[in-house]
C-alpha cells in the first residue's frame, strides 16, 4: 500500500512555556525522554526517521521486527524511542543506553540489541491505511491511533503514550513521572491538526538551579574561543566528578573566556595545555567535540538544569551566573535536589 505523504517528514513540535496550559481545551501527555521517530510502514518497508530526517531504522532491528508484526500497512505514527533500565518496581529511563545504541559496528548494534532492546511509545498517528491524517483534530488522531492499539493484539515493545485531560492530573503526572526519567509534561489543544516542523504544542519541563566548578573546556568548532564549560562536582568522597557541560555563547563571549580562564588552566612541564580527556575515537560521530582544555578547579558557576541522571546532568545546562564568592569544594553532588524514585512501568501501562 502506496504511503499518502512523501517521507521522511520532521515531526510537530512544542513550544516551551513556564507552566502547564489550563482550560479543558488541552490533552496533556508525559514528555519522553528519548528520541523523537516517525515510523512508517509501506508493505514490507518499515522504516524509522528521527529528528532531522536522521534514519534510525538500521540501529533498532529488535523495534523493526516487534513492528512487522502489528503495524498496519499504509501507517505512520508518531512516537518516541526509548530504552529503559533498573530492577522490576525500579525501572527508568537510560538516556546513555538509548545514545550508545547509535554505533557504526553492525555486530554491536546486534549485540546491544539483546542488552538493552528499545521500546517505542507512540504518541500520534499521521496516516493510516494509506490515508493522510493530518487535518484531522488531535481528537480524532487519538481515536484513531487508540483503535491501531486495541486491534493490534500483543504490541511487541510498543506502547500507546498516557494522556491527561484533567489539568490535576497533569500537575501530577508532572510531579511524579520525572523521577521515572521523563522530562515533563506536552499540552496539545485538542483541535489543532498535524503541522510537521510547527510549534504547535506547548511542553512544560523540570527546571533546577545548582552550582559546579568549571574543570575545563572546549574550543568552539570555528576554532575561535570557548565552545563550552565542562563541569564537576565533588562527590562524597571529596573526589571532582565530571557532571556535563554549558555551551551556546555568544561570539563575544566565547572570546571573552578564553582571555579569562587562561590564568587556570593547567599545563605540563612543556608548558603545554593538560587534556582533560581523551583523543576523540575512530567511532565518533562526524562533528563530535574534540579534545577539552584542563583547568584548576577554582571558579564556580551558577547553573540551571532539568535532571541530574546518576551523576551528570541529562542535559547541557544553561550558565545563570559566576559565583566568585563560593569555594570550589561547596559544589557537592549530595546537595543537587532529585526527583523521587517513580516506577516506569507505571507510566508505560496501557
Amino acid at each position: 500500500m502506496s504511503l499518502p505523504i512523501e517521507l521522511p517528514i520532521d515531526p510537530m513540535l512544542a513550544s516551551a512555556v513556564d507552566r502547564i496550559p489550563e482550560g479543558p481545551g488541552f490533552a496533556h501527555e508525559p514528555k519522553w525522554d528519548g528520541f523523537r521517530c516517525i515510523i512508517s510502514r509501506d508493505g514490507d518497508r518499515i522504516a524509522l526517521d528521527g529528528r532531522g530526517k536522521k534514519p534510525l531504522t538500521p540501529y533498532f532491528p529488535e523495534v523493526i521486527s516487534g513492528l512487522a508484526a502489528w503495524l498496519p500497512d499504509g501507517a505512520i505514527l508518531d512516537a518516541e524511542l526509548v530504552v529503559r533500565a533498573g530492577e522490576p518496581g525500579e525501572q527508568r529511563l537510560d538516556w546513555d543506553a538509548l545514545s550508545a545504541r547509535i554505533h557504526p559496528a553492525a555486530s554491536r548494534i546486534a549485540k546491544l540489541s539483546q542488552q538493552t532492546p528499545a521500546e517505542l511509545v507512540c504518541f500520534d498517528v499521521i496516516a493510516l491505511c494509506g490515508a493522510d491524517l493530518m487535518g484531522l483534530t488531535w481528537d480524532e488522531r487519538r481515536d484513531r491511533l487508540e483503535s491501531v492499539f486495541s486491534s493490534a493484539g500483543a504490541h511487541h515493545g510498543a506502547h500507546l503514550s498516557a494522556i491527561m485531560l484533567e489539568l490535576g492530573e497533569a500537575k501530577r503526572a508532572f510531579d511524579q513521572f520525572e523521577g521515572a526519567g521523563l522530562d515533563g509534561v506536552v499540552s496539545k489543544p485538542r483541535d489543532s491538526h498535524y503541522l510537521p516542523g510547527k510549534r504547535g504544542w506547548k511542553k512544560t519541563k523540570h527546571s533546577r538551579t545548582a552550582e559546579a566548578v568549571v574543570i575545563g573546556y572546549r574550543i568552539h568548532k570555528s576554532g575561535h574561543g570557548v565552545g563550552s564549560l565542562m563541569l564537576g562536582m565533588y562527590d562524597a568522597s571529596g573526589n571532582l566528578v565530571p557532571v556535563g557541560g554549558i555551551g551556546a555563547f555568544s561570539d563575544a563571549v566565547r572570546e571573552q573566556l578564553i582571555d579569562e580562564l587562561s590564568p587556570l588552566v593547567i599545563r605540563d612541564a612543556s608548558g603545554e595545555p593538560v587534556m582533560l580527556d581523551k583523543p576523540r575515537s575512530r567511532f565518533a560521530r562526524p562533528g563530535a567535540a574534540a579534545q577539552s582544555v584542563s583547568l584548576q578547579p577554582e571558579l564556580v558557576v551558577e547553573v540551571a538544569f532539568d535532571q541530574l541522571q546518576g551523576a551528570r546532568f541529562r542535559h547541557a545546562v544553561t550558565l545563570l551566573r559566576f559565583r566568585p564568592d563560593r569555594d570550589a569544594r561547596s559544589c557537592l553532588l549530595d546537595q543537587v535536589e532529585r526527583a523521587h524514585s517513580y516506577d516506569l512501568a507505571q507510566v508505560l501501562a496501557d
